[in-house]
């Protein structure tokens, strides 16, 4: 049986790189479909959507979640995907990014990456000719984002008034999360050591993309997470840290969501 799903959005974008040029229309347009897809498979109907597609990820960095999640996505989809491990690829330096995106443009029909800067990002999808996601960089993780929002929506209907309290440090996770937050109406707190919030360069770019001042930072994580609708546990370095960060997760009554974007650290 096929899915009938919501068509897709005239105004989509062609690359993801980010959450800031990203619409608050667009973004509750991609968490409905992102939904009506998961109920599809649970009920047992296909989608086809990428039939006769290959996507190609192009990982620098190792990874378990991100690339299953992609190429289990790709595959129900009905499409193809080739990993590349940046060894191999040698991106910047085996040969240019421009080079890179203009060659792997006449194969494959959108790329994946994986990449310590968020400058490779930008740089292949200026070169190239076909989609290009982020699914990971030094500044940003919108696809992560965009699954931990479907999450809360999931969790209580809608993501808008919510309290979403990010126990960790102003990373790429929190940038994309707080940016996801602000379009979609949510608030999001950040609690972190001192020395370890958003930085200047994040602030610019999030006031010029919701117009609104830097999420709210507190050095308290016991007392954010106090009444708090979700609770998003990250690590730092410091391990007595990551002891207080998980002792936090316990201190709010009101949560009903506690997702990480890390494997537990089960040696502790």
């Amino acid at each position: 049986m096929t899915a009938n799903l919501t068509p897709l959005n005239p105004l989509a974008m062609r690359h993801f790189l980010n959450l800031f040029g990203t619409s608050p229309d667009l973004l509750r347009h991609l968490l409905t479909r992102a939904a009506e897809l998961k109920a599809a498979r649970r009920r047992g109907e296909s989608n086809s959507c990428l039939a006769g597609k290959v996507v190609a990820l192009i990982f620098e960095k190792p990874s378990l979640r991100t690339r299953v999640s992609f190429e289990a996505a790709v595959a129900q989809l009905g499409g193809t995907s080739l990993f590349l491990p940046g060894n191999e690829v040698g991106l910047g330096w085996r040969e240019t990014h421009a080079d890179f995106a203009r060659t792997m443009s006449r194969y494959v029909d959108a790329i994946v990456l994986r990449v310590f800067k968020q400058e490779t990002v930008e740089m292949i999808a200026a070169a190239g000719t076909v989609p290009v996601v982020n699914g990971l960089s030094d500044r940003s993780h919108p696809c992560q984002a965009l699954a931990d929002l479907l999450t809360v929506q999931e969790a209580f209907g809608d993501v808008a008034g919510k309290r979403i309290v990010f126990v960790g440090d102003g990373n790429n996770v929190a940038n994309s999360l707080a940016t996801g937050c602000a379009k979609l109406g949510a608030t999001l707190v950040l609690a972190c050591p001192e020395g370890y919030a958003f930085d200047d360069r994040f602030a610019r770019e999030y006031h010029a993309a919701t117009g609104k001042p830097t999420p709210e930072v507190t050095h308290d994580a016991l007392k954010a997470v106090a009444n708090a609708d979700v609770i998003y546990t990250d690590v730092w370095t410091s391990m007595a840290r990551r002891r207080s960060a998980r002792s936090a997760c316990s201190a709010s009554p009101r949560s009903r969501s506690t997702p990480r974007c890390w494997p537990p650290p089960r040696r502790e």
